[in-house]
């Protein structure tokens, strides 16, 4: 019986299909490495970032130097708050006011909104804030417009604890630090003051969910009133997935960073004097 055999050619073009295919997955293969490969420029901000990690962990437990730390501690309690009140606009809450206070603690006082979604927006609003300047702190004009954005949340802020003094000394102390860095080596020292602000908030985020609601309970922590409307896990339960999502938040912000940012040093000063430039 004579052997089954397709039309002229089918296997030839069979193979070359196959190969076709493959050289295809190989390059986009090796575009994604290329991708998450860091550059020197980059490799420089990742030194800088885990030694800001590293400072950081050192100043925090250093009695007498941990006032370095502080107003950027009350910063991050200032993302919280803000996070909190964004929230309760978007699911319809009436906003009374937002005060943060010289003990790094704050509170936002509203009516109305869905507490599932107003009370775990404080630290995972915060952290997504944190993981985003972190992105940012790659490339000077992401810096740049990151300020932009800011510069909204402290307007928002301001309006909404206009009745708060010590809110309002720290939002315009932060704005006058970041207008500061901003004509500093055309911008490049505002690139790392915000990379600065990224890593602070999102370690603060860690360091208060583990100290609220993992190492010791706080009844009047926002896990704590999330348990009680929720019912089906503890506060301390809350606090592990509050801290994991802060964990990706923190990597996904690094990863963004590497991925999205590829200038080198030269690059990022050409594309940032195109952007809002430093006047001579």
């Amino acid at each position: 019986m004579p052997a089954l055999s397709g039309p002229p050619g089918l296997s030839a073009n069979l193979v070359s299909g196959l190969v076709a295919n493959s050289s295809v997955l190989a390059t986009s293969t090796s575009s994604v490495q290329s991708r998450l490969t860091p550059n020197s420029t980059q490799k420089v901000t990742l030194i800088v970032a885990g030694c800001y990690v590293v400072a950081i962990g050192i100043l925090w437990h250093i009695s007498f130097l941990s006032w370095i730390l502080y107003p950027f501690k009350l910063l991050t309690v200032g993302f919280h708050e803000m996070s909190h009140a964004i929230a309760g606009v978007l699911t319809c809450a009436r906003i009374y006011s937002m005060e943060l206070d010289p003990d790094e603690g704050g509170a936002t006082r509203m009516s109305g909104g869905i507490p599932w979604i107003t009370l775990p927006a404080g630290y995972l609003g915060s952290s997504l804030i944190g993981a985003a300047l972190i992105a940012c702190g790659f490339d000077t004009k992401a810096s740049k417009i990151a300020c932009l954005v800011l510069a909204v949340f402290f307007l928002l802020t301001l309006w909404w604890a206009r009745r708060n003094l010590f809110t309002w000394i720290l939002i315009l102390g932060m704005a006058a630090l970041i207008v500061a860095f901003w004509f500093i080596a055309k911008g490049v020292a505002l690139r790392f003051l915000i990379l600065f602000i990224g890593v602070m908030s999102d370690l603060y985020v860690l360091w208060d969910v583990i100290d609220d609601t993992i190492a010791r309970k706080v009844n009047s922590s926002d896990a704590s009133h999330f348990a009680q409307i929720c019912g089906c896990f503890p506060s301390q339960v809350w606090g592990v997935i509050w801290l994991i999502q802060a964990l990706i938040f923190f990597a996904a912000g690094v990863i963004v960073g590497i991925v999205a940012f590829k200038d080198d040093w030269h690059q990022q000063v050409v594309e940032s004097n195109g952007f809002l430039p430093v006047p001579r």
